[in-house]
């Protein structure tokens, strides 16, 4: 990661780092579990490619520390049982630290201009792109297999409060925006039932992309769970994953004004 600018940034709360990298409007990269590991930066890459600014923040685990088994099961170990930051069985409201990554809009909304930010949730993180529509600089959500809330009882739930729900609904009639989300088919960790929630809150304004795990890469020793990071193929760069990831490179560049070409497989 030597390639990005690293600093902390504290909204008065709490201290995170945030890595930097690009040119143009900005784009919030919300990694996954069990941190911002290579695959994750590497599709924060593509974003650049495309035109775009990356505020790619640290909220656990090591950057750039490729996952293993043993290191993954630390850092959820550690994250479901001590970190206060994140509300991981509730189903009524979304997690402390999307406090935080609001505040990290404004800011990077303010250094790089443009029309908004946007924002992409990945996994644990995957429904904190949709609380965040609470401020006013994002214009542009992603979910991407988002895991909150855990346990059957929260399958059909989306991890925000319902005034975050109803802001973002507000602003996606009157703003002429939208939600896009990602997962495969048979996800244990992304119920159908979810996806579904996001139809009857949101009807035309979400835009679902499922994926046949068959189409997902393959010799990971993983059920296929990560859209745009593990389970990304870019062996094949007509593939539906691919596809899948353009798409999101596609919904940011329209929503945030950006003129350039796509990104190289």
């Amino acid at each position: 990661m030597e390639d990005f600018e690293h600093f902390a940034f504290d909204d008065g709360r709490w201290s995170r780092d945030v890595f930097r990298k690009g040119a143009g409007p900005a784009v919030i990269v919300i990694h996954e579990m069990p941190g911002l590991h290579p695959e994750v930066i590497r599709f924060a890459n593509d974003l650049v490619a495309a035109g775009m600014t990356v505020f790619c923040p640290s909220l656990m685990g090591d950057p750039g520390r490729r996952v293993t088994p043993n290191y993954a099961r630390g850092v959820i170990l550690k994250t479901l049982c001590v970190r206060r930051e994140f509300t991981v069985w509730a189903t009524d409201r979304s997690s402390p630290i999307v406090d935080w990554l609001r505040a990290l809009a404004r800011k990077a909304h303010a250094e790089c201009g443009g029309p908004g930010v946007g924002a992409v949730g990945m996994c644990f993180t995957g429904g904190f792109a949709l609380a965040m529509m609470t401020e006013p600089s994002v214009i542009a959500p992603v979910v991407s297999q988002p895991s909150l809330p855990l346990g059957e009882r929260g399958a059909a739930s989306m991890g925000c409060s319902l005034d975050e729900i109803a802001c973002a609904r507000t602003r996606f009639e009157t703003e002429d925006l939208s939600l896009l989300g990602l997962r495969f088919h048979g996800d244990p960790f992304v119920p159908a039932a979810r996806f579904d929630a996001y139809r009857k809150a949101f009807g035309d304004r979400f835009e679902a992309i499922e994926l046949d795990p068959a189409s997902a890469r393959q010799g990971t020793g993983r059920t296929p769970h990560s859209v745009l990071s593990t389970h990304l193929d870019r062996s094949d760069p007509a593939g539906p994953t691919m596809r899948a990831r353009d798409r999101v490179v596609d919904f940011f560049r329209h929503r945030l004004g950006v003129d350039r070409a796509g990104p190289e497989a």
